[in-house]
Order: C-alpha cells, then structure tokens, then sequence
C-alpha cells in the first residue's frame, strides 16, 4: 500500500504530489476565466456562454410568455 505523504515521481523525476499542490494553490485555470468572462458579459465571450440568444430576442419581442 503506498502511504499518500510519501513522494511519488514521474519517470522524469517530476514530484507528482507537489506538481498537484501547486496546481491546487494556483487559482483559477484559463477555462475557468473563460467561462467567468463569458457569464458577466467580456467582450468576445459569446461563445463561451449558455445565454440562449433566441430566447433573449422573443423577451424584447414580448413574445415569450
């Protein structure tokens, strides 16, 4: 059984629990900015957003019940 304190390494010597650690301490990752951007609005974000652009046109319409 491998004790989860003890290092684990890559086959290129790269420390697997601390890459993990800082990942944890390194905040939001590029997807999450996006998707952040995208739900107050930035510029250029459409795409990223779940906003269903034709429901949004019925409602200034008035169409939408």
């Amino acid at each position: 059984m491998t004790d989860h304190n003890e290092a684990q390494f890559t086959s290129a010597g790269t420390n697997i629990n601390e890459v993990k650690r800082q990942n944890a301490e390194s905040g939001l990752s590029y997807n999450e900015v996006k998707k952040l951007l995208a739900q107050r609005g930035g510029v250029g974000t459409g795409i990223y957003s779940d906003t269903d652009v034709e429901e949004v046109k019925q409602e200034i319409r008035g169409e939408k019940q």
